[in-house]
């Protein structure tokens, strides 16, 4: 019997560890409507989410009912904080900018904003309307917004030297996603004290932190990296001195 238990007791350890590694890499969330009421202060005091992303809006008049107070108690609750747009196909980009301009304060944001560009857009997509969004987004907010898609829209809209300026957040529920990415979404079933039902869950890559994410006033709290004002000089120098001698 005991011998029975030994293999048991291994598996029983092996699930919790893997539960464990799952909350670990909790480190975002993203939510809307459809998570209902929400409990920031337990979702706060759980210490699994790092930040949230917010559904604000969608195409040229649909806004998420739950947005304000999602996004007031979250901030209330210390949680950094940043806002969605989901994309449409039938409406301009000037009118869905409007709409979500209308609801989405700049103040109140910690995180860049993000255009949700849905699998679905997959082979038809508008990208002068979309290149224009985002156009619009980065000038009112200051910074160039995230991209969140798929792998199969990514590699047929947004793989080209002209969105490497942009982050991307991929949504993957298979696997690590083999495109280059900031975030990932790696699940849509997560489980978060203070949310009732299935929370998407987000990590970073490796070589990517919450600091790339942030809007440029928080960033500039962080701590100055190393004084490279004397090889600046040097190099100055150096380039002077060519520039003379080349005369």
């Amino acid at each position: 019997m005991k011998y029975l238990c030994r293999p048991l007791f291994r598996c029983t350890l092996l699930v919790l560890a893997m539960c464990c590694f799952t909350a670990l890499q909790a480190q975002g969330i993203d939510v809307s409507k459809y998570q209902g009421t929400i409990d920031w202060k337990k979702v706060a005091k759980s210490k699994k989410v790092k930040f949230v992303y917010i559904r604000a809006t969608e195409g040229t008049s649909i806004k998420d009912p739950n947005y304000k107070s999602n996004i007031d108690s979250a901030r209330k609750a210390g949680i950094l904080v940043g806002s969605y747009h989901v994309y449409s196909s039938k409406t301009s980009a000037y009118t869905q900018f409007a709409n979500f301009k209308s609801v989405v304060v700049k103040k109140k944001q910690d995180l860049i904003p993000v255009l949700d560009i849905e699998g679905h857009h997959s082979g038809r997509l508008d990208m002068a309307r979309v290149n224009k969004l985002l156009q619009l987004m980065e000038k009112e907010y200051g910074v160039k917004p995230m991209i969140y898609t798929s792998e199969k829209v990514y590699h047929e809209h947004f793989s080209g030297k002209k969105y490497l300026a942009y982050h991307i957040f991929i949504a993957n529920y298979k696997g690590t996603p083999t495109t280059r990415y900031t975030l990932w979404q790696h699940s849509m079933t997560g489980r978060i004290s203070g949310i009732k039902g299935d929370v998407d869950l987000s990590k970073f890559h490796k070589k990517h932190s919450l600091y790339d994410i942030l809007l440029p006033k928080h960033r500039k709290k962080k701590e100055p990296a190393a004084d490279t004002t004397a090889t600046k000089s040097d190099t100055t120098k150096r380039d002077t001195a060519r520039a003379t001698s080349n005369k």
